[in-house]
Parts: structure tokens; C-alpha cells; sequence
């Protein structure tokens, strides 16, 4: 090989290698990112970071239901609308990895949240389509019952509950170790390809 031949294949390798960090990786580095979080809400129920941090417990896991609603995770419902809401955008040399959803902020740092008369309505239903239990030959108001018509009617004013933390976005050195892995094998694999 002359030098003639040695630089057109330092040149084809560096726009390849370019082309690997500007268009491939934000790529694939989007969808290791939408799994590894979508894993943190489905599989771990925690926020990986240097080993788990798991989400505190449901109230309605804690209640002992035996409704489908309590057999689901935290995060996690039928719909699973914050779990898909999970998306990457990927352009030249990075990709942004976000969830757009109303609430997700409130998930994934915590915070406090004022009952809006839209939130009462929907305890109220609650109340009503709640059964309530049986003691002798009357019905009386089972637990939940009353949880739901304390929320309907909580005072106007003051009325707000607090969101316990649950992250799932976020930096996470196990992500990080994986993409810096993959970046690796990706570009051993342009500079030994022939």
C-alpha cells in the first residue's frame, strides 16, 4: 500500500466513523435508552443507577385488593400510557430521550398535587361504583368506600396529596456503561472492517 492508497482509507474511515457518531449511534443509543428506562418502570420496579433504588409502594398494592388495578406496578396500569409515552429523537450527534405526558414530571422527581373539581368528580364515581360490604343483611361502606369519599370530600382549599418519587428517566451509570460498550464495538468494528 502506498501513501497515495493510505490516505483514501484514512479518509473513507473517517467519514464512516463520522457517519457512525452523527447518524447510527444517536440511533441505537435512543433505543438502549427507551428500553433500559421502559425495564426501570416493567422489570426492576426501580430506578438503576449504581445498583436499584425501588419505587415506594402503591396505595393500591397496600390496600390488599384483589382488583386488577392493585396487581399492577407502580407506574404501570392497562393502558400503560406512561410507559409508552417513553420516546427518543434522535439527530446529529446526540438524541434526546424524553416522556411529554402532563404528569410524568411529578413521577419522576415527586411533588404535590392540588384535587382539581374534575379529580373530585372522578372520586365521587369511585365512591358510587365501589360495592360495599355486607355485615349481616345490611351493606355498609367498605374501606375503600370511605378513602374515596374522604378524597371527594376533602376541604376545597387545602386539598393536595404528595406523589412519592418514581424515577425511571434519568442518568444511570449502568446505561452509560452500555453505551460507551457499544460505541467501542462499533468503532473497532469500522476501523478493522476492510
Amino acid at each position: 500500500m502506498n501513501i497515495n492508497e493510505f490516505n483514501r482509507l484514512l479518509a473513507q474511515k473517517r467519514r464512516e466513523l463520522d457517519n457512525l457518531i452523527r447518524r447510527k449511534m444517536p440511533e441505537k443509543v435512543g433505543k438502549m435508552a427507551k428500553a433500559h428506562y421502559q425495564d426501570n418502570i416493567r422489570v426492576r420496579q426501580g430506578f438503576q443507577n449504581g445498583g436499584i433504588t425501588p419505587y415506594p409502594a402503591t396505595r393500591r398494592k397496600q390496600s390488599g385488593s384483589n382488583s386488577a388495578a392493585a396487581n399492577y406496578g407502580a407506574l404501570l396500569s392497562s393502558k400503560k400510557h406512561l410507559y409508552n409515552s417513553i420516546k427518543y429523537t434522535p439527530s446529529d450527534y446526540r438524541v434526546r430521550v424524553a416522556n411529554d405526558l402532563k404528569y410524568a414530571p411529578v413521577h419522576n422527581w415527586g411533588g404535590t398535587v392540588q384535587v382539581t373539581p374534575r379529580m373530585r368528580r372522578y372520586f365521587w364515581y369511585r365512591y358510587i361504583s365501589t360495592p360495599g360490604k355486607k355485615k349481616g343483611k345490611k351493606t355498609v361502606e367498605s374501606d375503600e368506600q370511605k378513602k374515596w369519599k374522604a378524597l371527594a370530600l376533602s376541604a376545597k382549599k387545602k386539598s393536595a396529596f404528595v406523589i412519592p418519587q418514581r424515577q425511571f428517566l434519568g442518568k444511570s451509570r449502568e446505561l452509560e456503561d452500555q453505551i460507551w460498550q457499544t460505541l467501542d464495538n462499533e468503532v473497532r468494528s469500522v476501523i478493522h472492517k476492510s
